[in-house]
């Protein structure tokens, strides 16, 4: 998918927010990275224990921002060297998918349903395949916007998605719109505006004006349209599925992904731009090794994001692993001024810390949340959280 994308729902998702590893909160206490109370008794964790946990959590921010960060990268770097295949791109999005089966195969699968079987597979599968239809197209749209933009500004724009998961959280899953999420939303909405403006940076110098708006209109149309995704999956969460087990995020997961790597290799071969990619792979300026090394890499690098999301997912909390995937939000850029020779000028810039503020606004109200159970929480059992 794009940039800044977790994959899974939204950082409000109240039904994948109550995940934290089971062997770990189990056996006592870990600590809390999300405001909310991970004890589920009063034995303290032992020390052996506590480091496991910290070690997954870090090694699973470290997936999760290597494999998006490099995703990206590497999907810029394809346009760069001649790639030219907007369906190409968007099918390496997905396409990597069966490699998260190796990570379903260890997880055990709960047997308990709340309806029959077959009209559960029927409503599963039009959920997977409304979805992952919609993430194809998605995924088109990230493709073209990464073509038609420079890399840094491509980034900034991706951050709007907080915005628009704002606003289809409210509508579609009853979020409350508070004062600080207003807030986000009017900053992230100025620095994408800033950047419709900004057309001299380095980069779209090279671009017609009509390219660089319309890659700026599909970047922005693609992250509103990744939130309604984010929104969707959760309302299929609380009213179709209505389970909540780790392997049943990697399901929705995977079976989307299927449905838009179908999807993004009927769109392939309609369009004719199969026909073109001998061509494009011996005309690629480093080399037809490279060329192969770059989709394959792109592929793999997006579903080691994945396995990084899920990770967190599973150690954590769905709200902390959106945070740290929208830490890519400053590491892509700087990266796309080391290697394609981006130019961050003073507009962008500005952007950047405003889309920050903005990103910092929304998480801070999702801590209060937390805290806020957390304290009524420890009120029922008879504990004071207000100073954690």
């Amino acid at each position: 998918m794009g940039d800044n994308r977790g994959f899974l729902p939204g950082a409000n998702c109240p039904l994948l927010n109550s995940f934290t590893n089971p062997g770990l909160s189990n056996s006592g206490e870990v600590p809390s990275l999300t405001g909310k109370d991970t004890s589920s008794n009063s034995t303290s964790l032992g020390a052996p224990s506590r480091r496991l946990w910290w070690l997954l959590v870090i090694l699973n921010i470290f997936f999760l921002l290597v494999g998006q960060s490099a995703a990206t990268l590497l999907g810029r770097f394809y346009y760069d060297q001649g790639g030219n295949s907007k369906w190409m791109s968007t099918l390496v999005q997905t396409i990597g998918f069966p490699f998260l089966f190796l990570v379903l195969l260890y997880l055990p699968r709960s047997t308990t349903s709340t309806s029959s079987p077959s009209t559960h597979l029927l409503h599963l599968s039009l959920v997977y395949l409304v979805l992952g239809l919609i993430i194809a197209g998605d995924n088109l749209m990230y493709s073209y916007g990464l073509l038609y933009l420079p890399v840094s500004t491509y980034s900034l724009i991706c951050a709007s998605q907080l915005a628009f998961n704002s606003i289809f959280a409210y509508f579609l899953n009853s979020q409350k719109f508070t004062a600080l999420v207003f807030n986000s939303v009017v900053l992230l909405t100025f620095s994408a505006a800033l950047l419709g403006v900004n057309e001299d940076s380095d980069g779209s110098s090279n671009l017609s004006h009509k390219y660089y708006v319309v890659g700026f209109v599909l970047t922005l149309g693609a992250s509103a349209t990744y939130a309604l995704i984010l929104s969707l999956m959760q309302l299929s969460f609380d009213k179709v599925i209505k389970k909540e087990t780790f392997s049943v995020v990697l399901d929705m997961q995977i079976y989307t992904a299927f449905v838009a790597t179908c999807a993004s290799l009927v769109g392939l071969f309609a369009s004719g731009e199969w026909r073109g990619l001998q061509g494009e792979m011996e005309g690629f300026k480093s080399g037809k090794v490279s060329y192969i090394l770059t989709l394959v890499g792109t592929a793999v690098s997006w579903q080691v994001a994945s396995i990084g999301v899920v990770g967190l997912v599973f150690v954590v909390s769905s709200l902390f692993s959106n945070v740290i995937s929208t830490l890519a939000l400053p590491v892509v850029p700087v990266f796309a001024v080391i290697f394609f020779k981006d130019k961050m000028n003073g507009v962008m810039i500005i952007a950047m810390l405003i889309a920050i503020w903005g990103f910092a606004s929304y998480m801070y109200q999702h801590y209060l949340d937390d805290l806020k159970a957390k304290n009524d929480a420890g009120e029922n059992n008879g504990t004071d959280f207000t100073g954690v």
